[in-house]
């Protein structure tokens, strides 16, 4: 935050912006010294939360991070609350400047390159974790698949295959009453396959009922899901050995799919136990980064300590994948500029305007944002809070778009087209391929999602310490003045010792089956 203005509880983030932000509650008649003028604010201002630094007429533009936020929808004086009261999200144009600043590759890292302990796939991709997938095709499969994953929970077959961290299933509310070979089934094929193929995931039993839209074969066959674990076995798989695929229908019913899909799970065992982790270069991470439970300070401290971590990243040769499309509205221009080509800025640009008119067709808006909690902690238009989501991107150029679920080849900064809301906008970002993933909160969300772990990280200390069982870091020592590079830092080693195995408190605590959720986008039929 170079050029940032500090007060005992407040922080002026540029010398231009018209709001400071509260870093702890700020009684009223403090008086406030920011951006060499002296501040009285005139009522209490909770943490998180907007006060004018100067009076702001009605119908002006607000600023904070230098960018526009909204407009004042009445007078505001200076030292009042800025908030949904008086500050509302205009529609203004915005100047995409296509690939206009050209920033330069992030030098190596001092010292040497680093490393961390994963399982090197044959494909060259490597995991971070190593698990059994049981795959449901359809809902009616979803608890045949469960009931197979549930024998698995007690852990006992890791006295005998230590090397097996889990067996999960990917269960969903999907797989019929859509438009065979439609969007819809191609989007649920291409997130089932990003997670088969995933390089976390050593091997894999797919359990369908056998009538569905989305049937295991057609799965299989248009998915290029033809070697069961080419992962568990080495990589010695004939290239037309098929996966175990069982249907209810077929077997004769739940009970006599669980007890072949069991059977199924165990012959996988010794072959994902012949897989250890040995050193590995940080180039192979491809890390995903979310933001959720959003309030005012994450754009100040976790976002921006998770881009420079990126940028660490990156520099080291590894990907790091933004999503939630709807949550760069009004803070895309940031992106466009950073585009390594006008092409790749208006690949943004289009979803974008895609966006504006998939949400227009159910009598929405994509500003229609940020949420109850989000305005609570302190966020009042979605511009705000997705110019603080993209300090998640750090400064590097970015590289190329991908669809939802596409598959993220690095390295470098990827930008892929999701919803904003958590669980299918992370569903997408691991089917792409990410073998982690770094989720910032300032409310306090608990989200994991296997086969990938999820560090949490804290935007704010009373949460990180009200909710510490769920949160693995605190960025809030930056509101008291830790550099964000420092916390970026922090932030980097432990992605790495997460990746090496270290457990997140998600992994912990057994979350992150029920938060798998493929983005759906059409009619039920």
């Amino acid at each position: 935050m170079s050029g940032a203005s500090r007060s005992a509880s407040a922080i002026l983030l540029r010398s231009e912006d018209d709001v400071a932000v509260a870093t702890r509650p700020i009684p009223r008649g403090t008086a406030l010294e920011l951006g060499g003028a002296r501040v009285e604010v005139r009522e209490p201002i909770a943490l998180g939360h907007k006060l004018a630094v100067r009076p702001i007429s009605a119908g002006a533009p607000v600023r904070k991070y230098g960018q526009v936020i909204g407009f004042a929808s009445q007078a505001i004086p200076a030292g009042s609350h800025v908030h949904v009261q008086n500050l509302r999200a205009d529609l203004f144009e915005r100047d995409y400047a296509f690939a206009s600043e050209r920033p330069h590759p992030p030098d190596p890292l001092p010292g040497p390159a680093r490393t961390f302990q994963g399982y090197l796939r044959p494909d060259g991709r490597v995991g971070t974790r190593n698990t059994i997938a049981v795959i449901s095709t359809v809902n009616c499969s979803a608890s045949t698949s469960r009931a197979v994953a549930d024998r698995f929970k007690d852990g006992r077959y890791r006295r005998d295959f230590p090397n097996v961290d889990s067996v999960f299933a990917i269960t969903h509310k999907g797989g019929c009453g859509l438009p065979f070979e439609g969007t819809d089934h191609q989007i649920l094929e291409r997130v089932l396959a990003g997670f088969a193929h995933h390089p976390n995931v050593a091997a894999y039993v797919i359990v369908g009922l056998g009538c569905e839209v989305s049937y295991a074969s057609h799965l299989v066959e248009a998915r290029d899901l033809v070697v069961l674990g080419a992962q568990a076995s080495g990589g010695r798989s004939r290239a037309d050995h098929r996966p175990r695929m069982l249907t209810i229908q077929e077997e004769g019913g739940v009970t006599r799919t669980i007890e072949a899909a069991v059977r199924a799970v165990e012959e996988l065992m010794p072959a994902a136990n012949s897989w250890t982790r040995s050193e590995q270069p940080a180039s192979k991470i491809v890390l995903a980064m979310e933001c959720g439970g959003s309030d005012g300070n994450s754009g100040v401290t976790a976002n921006p300590a998770l881009g420079a971590a990126a940028d660490m990243l990156i520099a080291d040769g590894g990907a790091a994948v933004l999503g939630e499309t709807t949550e760069v509205y009004g803070a895309e221009h940031l992106l466009t500029r950073r585009a390594v080509t006008a092409e790749v800025g208006q690949k943004l640009v289009d979803r974008i305007k895609w966006w504006e008119w998939y949400t227009g067709v159910f009598g929405a808006r994509i500003d229609n944002n940020p949420s109850p909690g989000n305005k609570a902690g302190g966020l009042t238009t979605i511009y705000e809070k997705s110019l603080g989501a993209v300090a998640k991107a750090g400064s590097t150029a970015l590289v190329d778009v991908v669809p939802y679920a596409g598959q993220v080849n690095g390295p470098g900064l990827v930008f892929m087209d999701t919803p904003g809301y958590d669980p299918p906008c992370t569903t997408g970002l691991v089917a792409g391929g990410a073998n982690v993933l770094v989720f910032t909160t300032g409310r306090g969300s608990v989200l994991g999602l296997k086969p990938t772990p999820c560090i949490k990280l804290a935007t704010n200390t009373p949460m990180y310490e009200r909710m510490i069982d769920d949160m693995d870091m605190d960025a809030g020592p930056i509101l008291d003045g830790e550099p964000v590079e420092a916390a970026g830092r922090r932030l980097y080693d432990l992605i790495l010792r997460v990746a090496s195995g270290e457990a997140t408190r998600s992994e912990r605590d057994g979350i992150g089956e029920e938060e798998f959720a493929p983005w759906t986008i059409g009619p039920v039929l």
